[in-house]
């Protein structure tokens, strides 16, 4: 039997974001995340921005249809859903999923180098929850998004023999 005998594959994971310009700042300068695609819902009162890692941005089809059909073929995306209006309410919004009662984790980004990339965060005033030299597990860190949600960093082939 096939590993995947139905041909399943893990499209988009999907986070709440309060401010849409401060999360896509963070995604994409910060992260080196691209906007896939961007669409508004008029009637029910949110955006949702397609986020992913591409080779050029000149990939992305610019037609909204294209660019639907793109997010949607593709693995590894992130949508971020802006709720309209959130972004004028003081304190969170959303339960990033690890403070009490626990519920959602983290997403995971998988990196040339670690340290070289923590590096980079650190000079961008990313906050940290773990550095690469904390913690049980060497090597990798976890920081924070504007929303609070927590975003591992790690590098494949380190994992591979640190696990």
């Amino acid at each position: 039997m096939p590993a995947n005998p139905h041909g399943y594959t893990l499209n988009h994971t999907m986070l709440r974001v309060k401010d849409p310009a401060e999360s896509l700042a963070f995604y994409c300068d910060v992260l080196g995340m691209t906007l896939l695609n961007k669409v508004d819902v008029e009637p029910g009162e949110f955006s949702l921005f397609f986020l992913g890692y591409v080779e050029s941005e000149d990939e992305v089809p610019t037609d909204p249809r294209e660019a639907a059909r793109y997010v949607f073929q593709r693995q590894g995306v992130l949508e971020l859903t802006h709720n309209w209006g959130t972004e004028d309410k003081d304190g969170a919004v959303y339960h990033d999923g690890n403070s009490e009662p626990r519920g959602f984790g983290h997403i995971a980004l998988d990196v040339p180098d670690v340290d070289a990339a923590c590096a980079r965060f650190e000079e961008a005033g990313v906050t940290f929850v773990k550095k690469p030299d904390e913690g049980m597990m060497k090597g990798l860190a976890f920081i924070k998004d504007p929303d609070g949600y927590w975003v591992e960093i790690l590098s494949a082939a380190n994992m591979a023999g640190g696990i």
